[in-house]
């Protein structure tokens, strides 16, 4: 996400008059899409029966949205920085509210998962645009109080949607997950015409095209054979593809370094820095666990054993409270002590999956809501006191002039991180569940197997805490703070 200097900035002047209602309009769009990354967990089942699409068109229903979100993120900030970022918000708006209604007419996977995908690319245009008006509104004082609204819409909308999604499941029908965001999408469109001013970059900027091509490329590389390998019986070409992703990968980083003089998509010098190739690496661990595990739960009991989506949301809400519980000891204490709560929040996220691993294996089909959300909220303790002040600590090794890029890097990571693992667990639990008809007995037995990966991941990424910053950045520090440090 992009916080280039504005043309139209007043964050060291006059104050705008409108600033407070500007960013409550801005905030909506983030509220919407954080609602649509939740809102379809618990509809899931519903929407593949209903469409009659096999469970690898219902990865994609999910992955697919964190896939395009993350490939044209940094992008949506570059065109807002280029065209104006007001402009292109309205175009975010608009394009994600009527495909929303697109996703709510789809008659089969296909519809279902292309208004998936054109959902994460309109949300890549309105999401970069919310910091980028904090920069250009707001004056210095008043920047971290808006942050800290932006930090409240975020797990308000990951609390409210499974519940949205279970009482509109329920009731009207799953359909009107997507048919919720045409209100929110007029108030934030109208909203912006009357309040919002239009500002872009001082500098002459240029969007990298071919950057854009040859990441989507590499990813899609990656990301289509590892979903649809199952399906298809892993044949050779399935892992040809992926291996040549890695030269595409590579091809990639060595144009981005050819013309890091000429507005490069990804500025070649963050990865160049220690730290932030430690922490985007992490980053890439951590929420590939966040974001996979709802499907093993989804497969493994609200499919298999029939759970009702209200109980699906009441398991998942044990994740979120334990984050509320412990979100404001991390930005309390992060800025001193930082990396040390990385560190012992992974600790306790793994700790929670592991005890969820040993309550499925040892209840089986009997295991009750209670006792997931009891294991999930151990796991959200230690979210709570991890991200938080994840992205912050992994910046604060960055050098200043290039923080607008690397925020906007590392949120593409975050959501990039997430599709893989949405696509892994899916090869993991029909890998682990076996071919032909489904029994309860090995569908319970891949539901706590699969979930190895997510704990996993969690205590692997330990391994890297060592080489972030001590601590965010502004504490007393340096703005370029040593990865060593």
């Amino acid at each position: 996400m992009s916080t280039e200097a504005s043309t139209a900035s007043t964050s060291e002047t006059e104050p705008h008059p409108r600033r407070w209602l500007a960013l409550f309009i801005v905030l909506t769009a983030v509220f919407m899409d954080q609602l649509d990354v939740t809102i379809v967990n618990v509809a899931l089942p519903y929407i593949q029966r209903d469409l009659n699409t096999d469970y690898s068109l219902g990865q994609w229903i999910l992955a697919g949205y964190a896939l395009t979100y993350a490939l044209f993120l940094v992008t949506g900030g570059r065109l807002g920085d280029i065209a104006g970022r007001r402009k292109v918000f309205l175009i975010g708006i608009v394009g994600f509210t009527v495909v929303s209604a697109l996703a709510g007419l789809s008659q089969s996977g296909a519809m279902m998962v292309g208004a998936r995908l054109l959902q994460g690319t309109f949300a890549a245009l309105m999401v970069p645009q919310v910091l980028s008006v904090i920069q250009a509104m707001f004056p210095q004082r008043e920047r971290i109080k808006a942050m800290g609204m932006l930090g409240v819409a975020i797990p308000a909308a990951a609390l409210t949607g499974p519940f949205v999604g279970a009482l509109l499941t329920a009731g009207p029908g799953w359909r009107w997950i997507f048919w919720v965001n045409l209100p929110i999408g007029l108030l934030a469109f109208v909203g912006t015409l009357r309040v919002m001013p239009e500002s872009k970059s001082d500098r002459p900027l240029r969007l990298d095209l071919p950057g854009v091509l040859l990441l989507g490329l590499a990813s899609i590389m990656l990301m289509y054979p590892l979903v649809q390998g199952r399906e298809m019986g892993w044949p050779t070409w399935t892992f040809v593809v992926m291996a040549a992703s890695v030269p595409v990968f590579l091809l990639f980083g060595l144009y981005q370094r050819r013309r890091e003089d000429d507005s490069p998509l990804v500025p070649p010098a963050l990865f160049r820095n220690r730290s932030f190739v430690a922490g985007s690496i992490l980053m890439t661990l951590v929420f590939s666990g966040i974001m996979s595990y709802v499907l093993v739960l989804v497969w493994g009991f609200q499919i298999m054993h029939g759970w009702t989506p209200l109980q699906m949301a009441l398991a998942g809400l044990g994740w979120t409270i334990g984050l509320g519980v412990t979100a404001n000891l991390a930005v309390k204490f992060g800025p001193r002590v930082g990396r040390r709560l990385i560190g012992i929040g992974l600790a306790v996220m793994g700790t929670g999956i592991s005890a969820l691993i040993v309550v499925i294996r040892q209840y089986g089909s009997a295991t009750t809501t209670w006792q997931v959300f009891a294991c999930l909220f151990v796991a959200g303790l230690g979210t709570g006191l991890m991200v938080p002040i994840l992205v912050d600590l992994v910046l604060a090794g960055v050098p200043v002039r290039d923080a607008g890029a690397g925020s906007g890097v590392a949120n593409a990571t975050i959501q990039l991180g997430g599709a893989i693992g949405v696509a892994i667990i899916g090869a993991l639990f029909f890998g682990l569940a076996g071919t032909g008809q489904p029994t309860r007995a090995a569908w319970i037995e891949a539901s706590w197997q699969s979930l190895f990966f997510n704990a996993g991941v969690f205590f692997v990424a330990i391994l890297l805490v060592p080489f972030l910053p001590r601590r965010t950045r502004g504490h007393g520090e340096e703005q370029t703070v040593s990865a060593s440090s």
